[in-house]
């Protein structure tokens, strides 16, 4: 059996997604800025992509630059909102848990004369609203903060935040990444007072290379992709006309099926979650365990529905990931896009994870095409790798 768990580095993608691709490459393959019939047709796609996606948004569709996905997203936000506001300020907020496509982007800032502030998170990895307001000064141009943990799952309190600042300095602008978040759980940033939100399609079974940046209207921005000044001037260059045809047909299914696949992938989480925490020296991240109150279901339903992070006492997290390769159950070792880094994980760490864990973890993460059957074949290849391990260990 082959159990693909590792969604939240990619998603497989949709068969939809790639005929609707295929057309475009071969039928309707057209320059979207040439007046001509072929150009047209390519530029209907273009539209119907922001169309659906300003939906998904509840916002306009002139508050859309759609984008090679979630790392440009998060740069051409952070270093185009900060150019084009450093006469107010030069302070920038964010948390220790980000991912390094917004990490970078503020240390390169920080070496060019902006001053950076990084929140710690409590031990369910979020950014506590109270901690944000003391933070926030008159000179604080720009808060960025994720929506949901890529490694963990948790779910920062995005609304609370935005109050926070919108409070605390009516100036000061709010981006908010939303790799992990768009397509599991709703957002519309505009209702809630974000200014602009980074998104990936292949993380919603959508192409590699497709995503978007929401830039809410009249927000300042400066590009920096200079050139024939498509997208009003704020990502010039030809779109890629095919990856946004398929980003358009992930959000359109996303958008037919949100509810189900959401409550689909909690059920396979909280099976999952059940069926580790029965296994020996094992421990769950980031989950509420203190909420000794709650159920499992309830304290799970805090977190997103597709990631889970277990901690593995005793076994490098290298040596399990391929164990289980072996046995076809694909996972990862932190992110996917940090993991060729094997520095340990600022989250983990943020989130006040024993020494001893930080490289005996591993994150699982489903899809809507995840089943029941896959997950219980996961949890046997562990029950059945782990005892193994440990005997090694003990010799």
């Amino acid at each position: 059996m082959e159990a693909y768990l590792d969604n939240a580095a990619t998603t497989k993608a949709a068969d939809s997604v790639v005929e609707m691709m295929q057309k475009v490459l071969l039928e309707d393959y057209g320059n979207p800025s040439s007046r001509h019939q072929k150009g047209v047709e390519a530029e209907y796609y273009v539209q119907q992509a922001r169309k659906a996606i300003a939906k998904a948004l509840k916002c306009q569709e002139g508050e859309i630059v759609l984008t090679s996905g979630g790392t440009e997203s998060n740069n051409m936000a952070l270093i185009g909102l900060a150019d084009a506001n450093k006469r107010t300020g030069k302070h920038i907020i964010s948390t220790c848990i980000e991912h390094a496509s917004v990490y970078q982007p503020l240390l390169y800032l920080e070496s060019i004369g902006y001053e950076i502030t990084f929140l710690p998170v409590n031990s369910n990895g979020q950014l506590e609203p109270e901690a944000l307001r003391s933070a926030i000064r008159p000179d604080t141009i720009l808060v960025s903060v994720m929506m949901v943990n890529n490694e963990i799952g948790a779910i920062e309190p995005i609304e609370e935040l935005a109050k926070v600042i919108h409070e605390t300095n009516p100036q000061t602008l709010f981006h908010v990444d939303a790799i992990q978040g768009f397509g599991k759980l709703p957002i519309y940033p505009k209702r809630i007072g974000v200014d602009a939100m980074s998104v990936s399609g292949h993380k919603l079974h959508g192409p590699k290379g497709s995503g978007f940046l929401f830039v809410r209207d009249k927000v300042k921005m400066r590009p920096y992709i200079y050139g024939g000044g498509q997208q009003k001037g704020m990502r010039s260059g030809t779109e890629n006309v095919p990856a946004i045809a398929g980003l358009w047909q992930a959000v359109t299914m996303y958008l037919a099926e949100e509810k189900e696949r959401r409550e689909h992938m909690y059920r396979l989480k909280e099976a999952f979650v059940k069926g580790v925490s029965e296994l020996p020296g094992v421990k769950v991240w980031g989950i509420f365990a203190e909420d000794k109150e709650t159920g499992l279901s309830e304290r799970l339903h805090k977190t997103a529905p597709h990631i889970v992070s277990v901690g593995f006492d005793g076994i490098k997290s290298e040596v399990l990931l391929h164990a289980l390769e072996d046995k076809g159950v694909y996972v990862s070792s932190g992110s996917a896009c940090s993991s060729n880094h094997p520095a340990i994980s600022g989250t983990l760490a943020g989130i006040g994870v024993p020494k001893e864990y930080l490289d005996c973890t591993l994150r699982f993460s489903f899809s809507y095409e995840n089943t029941p059957e896959q997950v219980q074949y996961a949890i046997d290849c562990l029950k059945e790798l782990i005892p193994v391990f440990r005997r090694f260990r003990h010799h």
